[in-house]
């Protein structure tokens, strides 16, 4: 039968986890992701598992990197600035192949900017902001309901492919409450574990973690591995969302708590006889060609909306490929696109084209 709970985001993120069978979180507090580490702190001990606040976001990710190293399930979450400070880390967990997962709720930038709402950190997560040729695969929810379904997903997905997976959300997902409704029971692949250093009593050769290889022959190939390795992923973990695409003059393309604004101005526009769609990329690495390909010869444009000075509009250009105009709105700073603000871009697009 399931529970059905109304619960915030933040604390959703964290149940998702434990019921995923994570067994270790490390963290350090910050805007606006804070209840994570404050929900594992209560639950995690009581689910026979380990929650330590570390000294700083470098020691917490390093924690994760010695976690992962032993085949554990394992979480971090911070917000903007905490995961500017992982980066390095980050790329070294990419770069010793392991399974991970991190959470970002973003908040404004640059710097410390504010504790207010923003996307504008999708060039960090999908572009790899830490050093050298990797990637994460990074989920978007847009509601907590798939805050749950995402979390507990990204916990497979690292561990089938030995990747590390982000949940990149924002503060409007982290902080707001909506029912969800929980399996008894879930669907856990922990995947091939005998690569992990977690002792062999003498019974197997010894398993190394490593991401360093002075040979620059044998570290291309390594790297050589990592593409065919996200090739892969391209092929085979692409999620989107088509909303009343069918007819649609111009088509919103949009990601996370934006999509849900999205949908409102799709039926506001309605209302005034303007037709209009929706992309929405679940997946942000590997982003969503496939769906784009469906609606491609549908509008007469696109229009992606984001809380950034345009980041995803960049990956929705080169999908699009010049095929069809591409424009952008967006706000910045913690500001959230209104319907009204949305609504004038869609009218001046249509305008342009009519």
């Amino acid at each position: 039968m399931g529970q059905k709970l109304l619960m915030k985001g933040n604390e959703v993120i964290a149940e998702a986890a434990i019921r995923a069978g994570c067994r270790y979180y490390f963290g350090y507090p910050i805007t606006p992701q804070t209840e994570i580490a404050h929900y594992m702190a209560k639950k995690m001990p009581a689910a026979g598992g380990v929650f330590l606040q570390a000294e700083s976001e470098v020691a917490a990710i390093n924690m994760v990197y010695g976690a992962a190293s032993a085949g554990k399930r394992v979480l971090t979450s911070s917000s903007s600035p905490g995961i500017s400070l992982k980066q390095e880390g980050i790329s070294y967990i990419a770069g010793a192949q392991l399974p991970a997962v991190i959470v970002n709720i973003m908040r404004g930038g640059p710097g410390l900017g504010g504790i207010q709402p923003s996307q504008s950190d999708y060039f960090q997560a999908t572009k790899g902001g830490g050093h050298g040729d990797y990637h994460m695969v990074v989920l978007a929810p847009a509601s907590v309901q798939e805050l749950y379904e995402l979390t507990v997903e990204a916990f497979n997905i690292s561990d089938k492919y030995r990747v590390m997976t982000m949940i990149l959300g924002d503060g409007v997902l982290g902080q707001m409450m909506e029912v969800v409704n929980f399996r008894d029971e879930e669907k856990i692949d922990n995947g091939d574990k005998s690569w992990a250093a977690c002792g062999h009593e003498n019974k197997r050769e010894h398993n190394t973690i490593t991401s360093i290889h002075l040979d620059p022959a044998v570290l291309e190939q390594w790297n050589v591995g990592f593409q065919s390795k996200y090739k892969l992923i391209a092929e085979e973990e692409q999620r989107y969302e088509l909303y009343n695409c069918e007819d649609a003059e111009i088509i919103l393309v949009a990601y996370g708590s934006v999509a849900r604004i999205c949908k409102g101005v799709i039926n506001e526009a309605a209302e005034q006889g303007i037709k209009l769609g929706l992309v929405r990329p679940i997946t942000l690495f590997p982003f969503p060609e496939e769906g784009f390909e469906k609606v491609m010869n549908i509008p007469k444009a696109f229009l992606t909306v984001e809380m950034s000075a345009g980041q995803m509009v960049e990956d929705v250009r080169l999908t699009v490929n010049g095929r069809k105009p591409v424009y952008f709105t967006g706000r910045m700073g913690g500001m959230i696109p209104t319907v009204n603000n949305i609504m004038a871009k869609v009218k001046e697009i249509k305008e342009k084209h009519s």
